[in-house]
């Protein structure tokens, strides 16, 4: 038996070599497919003092991976608390980052590094996301938290690059001269924490922080403040904060412009119209816009005509805006009914002395009624005391504002569209967002929610709506 097990052995050996030669020639060497692709981001061996350390007074800190690493962006992704004067140098080789602080350690207190984003492997770079290292300079590591969350007031939509501030001074001076003692990031949700924070009373801002100063410099920029200060301690209760910017306009753009040049070559004068195609919403009003501001505008050098017979359209007027970049038509329009604008080459003249090349005429009919809807929405728990006015939004532009006075609106001739949902909450009743006003002041921006429900408006129906708040 054991010969035979032998026996079968050598054969069994033979055919697996012979297999390999393939008969007669070379063996075919195939080189491993090495395996499934690393998915894993690096992990930390160790750390050294090791994370939650307590009465530490060494300012080097070392990482050790268990893989070789590199960092990317480091100075915009770590967040360092509280904030030193010195941003820390931060260096990687191989597979160890090391963080040399260039402050002198506060006693008594607990420093965290969050490294967001900036810690990768190097062969697949994968990210080793929100990697964060804890000590403490006294005897006990800080264990509160304190969460929120940021909306923006204009839109109530979020804006994750925006930062989170808390500032131990309540004077206003100090978001513009004085670095926070905190910040911290807002997630994709607009949600904010600060963890491992001390019990104190701590003053709280949102900011835009383009420069990268962590001050609020420019009133173009987002900004968002707590009206009362934030005493933060086990109970303490998550705060949202409505951002802003204080100095931008919220003029919408025009829809669907239509270029109008005047003819050939570079000197003349350029201008757009409020036209779709060739077709004019009767429920707006005519809007001519330049490229440059008006020098002089002559209304009596436009002839406003109707029908294939031009007769002369009477009870209108022109107004120009305070750019003196746009004017608009005051007029009652007919439906379906064929206009004609008959422009003087010199009817505008921009502040670059450009005129039209030449007269030109400008034909367009209006929309009939059989475009249109009629609208009918009902609500049910909605707070009339905010005075509430219902903005009808397609893309980010406000096509429709509508103050609400009732439990039912009723618009008799709507656009059709597929339209989103916001309610402002219009404190001075003025039908338009307002925003606030920090310095001096402590002014909160008006706030607009959006509605979870879609309008889908069809032209020739009576549309009706029910909206539960």
């Amino acid at each position: 038996m054991r010969i035979k097990a032998v026996l079968a052995l050598f054969l069994s050996l033979a055919i697996i070599i012979i297999s390999l030669s393939g008969g007669t020639g070379c063996a075919n060497i195939i080189p491993p497919s090495g395996g499934p692709r690393d998915s894993l981001p690096p992990q930390l061996i160790k750390a050294t003092p090791p994370d939650s350390s307590r009465n530490i007074s060494s300012n080097r800190i070392t990482f050790t991976f268990d893989e070789y690493i590199e960092l990317q962006n480091v100075q915009a992704n770590l967040i360092v608390s509280p904030i030193p004067e010195k941003f820390p140098t931060v260096d990687y080789r191989l597979n160890t980052v090391t963080v040399r602080l260039r402050d002198t350690l506060e006693s008594n207190t607990t420093y965290s590094f969050n490294f967001g984003n900036s810690i990768k492997d190097y062969n697949e770079g994968n990210i080793l996301p929100g990697f964060t290292y804890v000590f403490s300079t006294g005897p006990t590591i800080d264990s509160l938290e304190f969460k929120g969350n940021v909306l923006l007031a204009e839109t109530g939509k979020v804006d994750s690059t925006l930062i989170v501030m808390l500032h131990k001074s309540g004077d206003d001076s100090a978001v513009a001269k004085e670095r926070p003692r905190y910040i911290t990031k807002l997630d994709r949700d607009g949600d904010f924490i600060f963890k491992n924070m001390p019990a104190g009373i701590f003053y709280l801002y949102a900011l835009q922080d383009q420069s990268g100063s962590q001050k609020y410099l420019d009133t173009k920029n987002l900004f968002a403040f707590a009206d009362t200060p934030v005493v933060i301690s086990r109970e303490t209760a998550p705060v949202t904060l409505y951002a802003y910017a204080e100095t931008t306009s919220t003029t919408p753009a025009i829809p669907q412009l239509r270029p109008r040049t005047g003819g050939a070559g570079e000197n003349r004068l350029r201008y757009q119209t409020s036209l779709s195609g060739d077709k004019h919403d009767i429920l707006e009003k005519f809007q001519f816009s330049f490229e440059q501001p008006l020098k002089t505008f002559d209304s009596s050098k436009i002839k406003f005509t109707t029908d294939s017979t031009f007769t002369e359209v009477t009870g209108y007027s022109w107004e120009i805006d305070s750019t003196l970049k746009k004017i608009q038509l005051n007029y009652q329009w007919n439906e379906n009914t064929l206009y004609h604008f008959i422009l003087e080459k010199d009817f505008a003249v921009d502040t670059s002395d450009r005129v039209l090349l030449k007269n030109d005429t400008l034909s367009f009919r209006t929309k009939a009624r059989s475009e249109y809807a009629s609208l009918r929405i009902r609500f049910r728990n909605l707070d009339l005391t905010g005075n509430p006015v219902l903005q009808l939004i397609v893309g980010n532009e406000i096509k429709k504002s509508i103050p609400i006075n009732a439990e039912e609106i009723y618009e008799p001739l709507f656009l059709p569209g597929d339209y989103e949902l916001r309610l402002l909450y219009d404190r001075n009743k003025n039908g338009k967002w307002d925003p606030g006003q920090f310095f001096g002041k402590h002014i909160q921006p008006e706030i607009a929610k959006p509605v979870e429900r879609r309008l889908a408006v069809k032209p020739g129906q009576e549309n009706e709506f029910e909206i539960a708040l």
